[in-house]
Order: C-alpha cells, then structure tokens, then sequence
C-alpha cells in the first residue's frame, strides 16, 4: 500500500475538481509562479491517490512544469459507481482521454501513471495517443504483478468481499504492524489517521476491478512501441511488485529513457521526490 508523508499539500497547488466529459475528478493542481513549459498529468496507483504525488508537486512546478494529480473514479475523493463494470480497463482509459483534454491548452500533454495507474495511462495511449507528448511508467511493469503480490490481492479481494472496509483496514494493520514497533509519535498518528481515511472512502468495487487486472494484465509493450510516444521507465533500486530486471527489459523493448531513482523502491514519489522530480522535469522538458 502506498504512504505518501503527507496530505498537505503545498502552497503553489490547488485541490480542485476537474469537470470533463465524463464527469468530475478530485484533482491536486501545482501551477508554476512563472512561464508553464508544459502540462502533465499524473495517475495513482492500486489503493493510491493524487496525495501520493505531494512531493513532486512543488520541484516540478519550480521546474515550470503544471501538474495535475488525479483520484481516478473510485479512489478516495472521486466518487464511483458500485459495478465492476464500471471499472473495466478500457472504461479508465477513456477517463484518461477525458482528464487530458480538460488539463491540456494549446499544446499536448505529458501522462504519467505509477504502478496501476502506468497500465491505466499505456491503455490511455493505446486507444488515442494524439493527446500525450510522453508518457512515464513510475514502477508500472510490462504485465501482470509478481507472484506475492497476485497473493496479496486475492488476499485483499476475499476480505473486502467478507468485511466492510473498516474491518479490512484493521486486519491489515494487524498483520503489517510490527509487535515491537516503538510508540509512534504526533506526526505518524495523524498520517495513519489521514490513510485509513482514504481508505474508507476507495471504491470496493474499484479495488476489486482493478486488482483483478492487475493479476491478470497482458503484455502490451510491443504495441505501446508501436504508437511512437516517447516513454519513459522509472523505478526504484529495488521492487517486489514488478522486479527491477524486469522493468530495465521493458525499457529496453520501447527504447525508452530509464531511470533507477537511488534509495527508493516501489514508491520513487515519496522514497526520494527531489531525484524522482529531477528525472521527470528533464525527460518532459526534452520532449516539450
């Protein structure tokens, strides 16, 4: 599960709804004080949020960059219906579609999707890549999850399809908590406190969906080659969701720009933002 440090977000961003064609998304909005050098668009990941980017919003908005994080539908603050339908990948995809054409101005787009959200965005790109000057796959794999994660979420599925989502939330911090773990302090209760919040408020039925493809999602990356958008792979030193070797192939296949962000693993936006943002704002300012 991703934790973000905090859900503060600063000065120079907005939480906003965004109003599309195929309704309204929670949205973080970072504008830069100056001259915007371009638009980019960024997407959570499995159980995530637009909170998850907090600390790349001020460095890529001091680059010049205007970045928009998005709750997808379902998650957190984006309300969703109770219909897996609703949630199939090509439903998302058009969603992406939607987001993109609210955020962008006379120029394209920059997409960025982190691990679920990086096979959302490559579905995005595969139905119309018209709207994307690049696209970035943060710790996001060329197809379905490691086999401990695939566990996990079937894991996860069978406990929201037994308990209410509150119930789920305190067995996994049972069994992720540590017995010896030292008292945390004011700062580490009121982030506890703001995830399983947002928790509450995910989507089942989005979870549900979603996990399934993860578990199941093809491998696309010759036909995401084929569309002619510049990629970029970003990743962590280390990653149990999709192995690092894995992912240096992936990039390898699109002839994409790659990244291994130091000190970080499965969550390069929060482990390390400076060197994560640094990589980001190079990799959208030469494809501008």
């Amino acid at each position: 599960m991703s934790k973000p440090p905090t859900f503060v977000p600063p000065a120079c961003a907005r939480a906003e709804r965004l109003v599309t064609e195929r309704g309204e998304f929670a949205v973080l909005d970072a504008r830069p004080a100056g001259a915007v050098r371009g638009t980019a668009l960024l997407l959570p990941g499995y159980t995530g949020s637009k909170e998850d980017f907090i600390a790349l919003l001020e460095p890529l908005a001091e680059a010049g960059f205007r970045v928009v994080a998005v709750d997808g539908r379902g998650q957190y603050e984006t309300a969703g219906p109770e219909d897996e339908a609703a949630y199939a990948r090509a439903e998302l995809a058009r969603d992406v579609l939607a987001q993109a054409a609210a955020v962008r101005g006379p120029g394209r787009v920059h997409l960025l999707g982190h691990s679920l959200g990086g096979q959302i965005a490559r579905a995005a790109v595969l139905r119309d890549a018209e709207p994307f000057c690049s696209l970035t796959l943060l710790s996001s794999g060329p197809a379905e999850v490691s086999e401990e994660q695939r566990q996990r979420i079937e894991l996860l599925t069978a406990a929201m399809a037994a308990m209410d989502m509150g119930q789920v939330w305190d067995a996994m911090q049972a069994l992720t908590t540590p017995e010896d773990l030292a008292e945390p302090d004011e700062d580490e209760v009121r982030a506890e406190a703001a995830l399983r919040a947002r928790w509450l408020r995910h989507s089942p039925a989005q979870l549900t969906a979603t996990g399934r493809q993860l578990r199941t999602e093809p491998d696309l990356v010759a036909e995401l080659a084929a569309c002619g958008v510049p990629v970029q792979v970003v990743s962590g030193e280390r990653d149990d969701t999709w192995p690092v070797e894995l992912l240096d192939d992936m990039a390898r296949r699109l002839t994409a720009a790659r990244v291994v962000v130091p000190g970080a693993e499965h969550s390069p936006n929060t482990d390390n933002p400076a060197d994560t943002a640094r990589a980001l704002a190079g990799f959208w300012a030469a494809h501008g």
